[in-house]
């Protein structure tokens, strides 16, 4: 009676604190199992109890880098260390992780407990503190984004300059950062200007910064962008809204890397990769005579066109799926998708603000939703007013079940090779074959790696 009441003291104890512990014995089988471990893993108590801890948490750290491993082995403990879990959703979470050993009155070991913490907020805050964006922040399988990852690579290893043509809102900042973060000059920095939001003169002080007595206010010498961004990358935002003035300025940086600050004799060499982008037809503004054609020669050496979203629809589901993890990160909600009607009204609308506009979507749904899922009453107006019926069959329907057959789909296109199937979807093989554990996915009875039919257990 005394051991029973003990126990259950212990598991109020352990369930009234907010990081997730879990226990094991000797045989590495999980004994208890906290309500925190159920929240951050999606995994009920009972489903939990019994098994192995790698069956239950499928982490990077299982296989080679244990923890709790090392605990044993060592006898010290582990003091926030780090981790990657996979939800019974499939989704990847970072956690901070510290270990113990649990011994008897006499010394005996007896098995080991763990805790960890949810730490994808940190990170998502870390990542946004820092401004580092790559690939795996382009979300999209279209033919079209499948077509820009594969040539992404070989861009950054250049170091010639770039334009990025593309609509307000369809992620050029994005393809800007992740062609930096790729390239040989990732260690340095990434200096972004917006062109269009500054008037000429001030402009032109950013961009090439000054000396001081240059002009009544220059008090002391001003450092320029280019020379800021030097040994790195400089990003010029919507280069298509700068004057001809200026164009001519800018004309002799690309030509020879050399800034002049205003009010200095001498010139500063500068060491720049250029990534310039616009949402202006540049041979229109040629044409009328607003931007100089040398200027648009020099800038137009590596050419990327970015798609509107609505020419990619494919990638919408995925997107909304993306959009709705960062904000459950950022929010600490748990909000699980959204229904059949929402997504289909997601589907159908022409996005004229493209990915930005989308993100917006699901933010503005965020605020509203109360309960785990968003439904159409949660989006904007706009899009209400566009809303299609839905048949019976699909208003069961859910995000993770439209993931579920576009992956079924694929798998069967390429005859089972997870390998293409992976880079068809745009994620990892290992990302890939988490999800058809998790979603219970079957694959097709012809293996896609050497077209032969698959033996059982392969």
């Amino acid at each position: 009676m005394y051991a029973e009441t003990c126990c259950q003291d212990r598991d109020i104890i352990l369930d009234s604190i907010n990081e997730g512990v879990f226990t094991v014995d000797s045989d590495w089988r999980i004994t208890t199992f906290n309500r925190a471990a159920e929240r951050i893993t999606g995994i009920d108590r009972k489903d939990a109890i019994g098994k192995r801890c790698r069956d239950v948490f499928h982490a990077n750290i299982c296989q080679n880098a244990c923890a709790l491993r090392h605990t044993f082995e060592t006898g010290h403990p582990v003091v926030n260390g780090s981790a990657q879990i996979i939800s019974r959703q499939g989704r990847s979470i970072p956690i901070q992780v510290s270990t113990a050993i649990l011994k008897t009155e006499d010394g005996s070991i007896i098995g080991g407990v763990e805790m960890f913490q949810d730490i994808s907020q940190v990170r998502q805050l870390q990542k946004q503190l820092q401004g580092l964006y790559t690939t795996k922040d382009i979300v999209g399988h279209s033919p079209a984004m499948k077509e820009l990852f594969d040539i992404l690579p070989q861009i950054a290893e250049s170091d010639s300059t770039v334009l990025i043509e593309g609509a307000s809102g369809t992620g050029k900042e994005l393809f800007a950062r992740a062609i930096h973060d790729l390239s040989p000059r990732r260690k340095e920095r990434f200096v972004t200007v917006n062109c269009a939001a500054l008037p000429d003169t001030l402009l032109e002080s950013e961009l090439f910064g000054y000396k001081a007595g240059a002009f009544t206010d220059a008090r002391q010498d001003k450092i320029g962008r280019f020379v800021l961004a030097n040994g790195g990358t400089i990003f010029l935002d919507e280069i298509g809204d700068i004057s001809p003035a200026l164009q001519i300025r800018l004309l002799r940086v690309l030509q020879n890397r050399l800034v002049e600050p205003l009010g200095s004799i001498e010139p500063v060499k500068v060491d720049i990769r250029i990534v310039a982008a616009t949402n202006r037809n540049l041979s229109k503004l040629i044409e009328v005579g607003t931007f100089r054609e040398d200027l648009y020669y020099r800038i137009h050496v590596i050419h990327l066109t970015l798609p509107e979203l609505r020419e990619r629809r494919e990638d919408i589901p995925l997107l909304a799926n993306h959009f709705v993890e960062k904000f459950n990160q950022l929010q600490g909600k748990r909000i699980t998708g959204f229904s059949a009607e929402a997504l289909a009204t997601l589907l159908e609308y022409d996005y004229p603000g493209n990915v930005r506009e989308l993100e917006n979507i699901v933010e503005q749904a965020f605020a509203f939703c109360r309960n785990d899922q968003i439904e159409t009453i949660h989006l904007p107006p706009e899009l209400r007013q566009r809303e299609l019926p839905i048949s019976a069959s699909m208003r069961s329907t859910t995000l993770h079940d439209v993931e579920k057959m576009l992956i079924a789909d694929l798998l069967t296109k390429h005859s089972g090779n997870r390998i293409r199937t992976a880079k068809a979807l745009g994620i990892s093989t290992s990302t890939l074959f988490r999800k058809i554990r998790s979603m219970k996915i079957r694959i097709p009875e012809t293996d896609g790696r050497n077209g032969c039919r698959r033996q059982a257990g392969v």
